[in-house]
């Protein structure tokens, strides 16, 4: 069974039973960006440590980084965001996914929260 977990950047992770973790940014912080008119994603095989910029993304209103959530290697992109951007407006807890990770220090994610964790965090700012 899938885990989400979300980090106070505003990224969601979601654990993956064959120990892989997808990527995005969850719906508060495409509401704050606008409408994404472009998208740069890391190389598949590209190892980052936590907090490194993984994704480039671009909306009407303002630049932003994604940043890495853990340490790992990226296992696969989202390419469809390269030509539809508008995909993360749509479905960013779905198919506005950013990429897939190989998490490479395993407890890292404990110092995530949870949902309603992070749903309190929001409401805080």
């Amino acid at each position: 069974m899938s885990q989400l977990k979300f980090t106070e950047t505003h990224e969601w992770l979601r654990f993956d039973d064959d120990g892989t973790v997808v990527v995005g940014i969850t719906g508060y912080a495409q509401e704050q960006l606008g409408d994404l008119v472009y998208v740069e994603l890391p190389q598949i095989g590209r190892e980052l440590a936590q907090g490194a910029d993984a994704v480039v993304i671009e909306s009407v209103k303002a630049a932003a980084d994604i940043k890495f959530p853990l340490d790992g290697t990226v296992t696969e992109i989202n390419a469809a965001l390269v030509d539809a951007p508008g995909k993360v407006n749509e479905d960013p807890m779905g198919a506005g996914w950013f990429f897939r990770l190989k998490p490479s220090r395993p407890g890292q994610e404990a110092g995530l929260m949870d949902e309603a964790a992070y749903e309190k965090f929001v409401q805080g700012l």
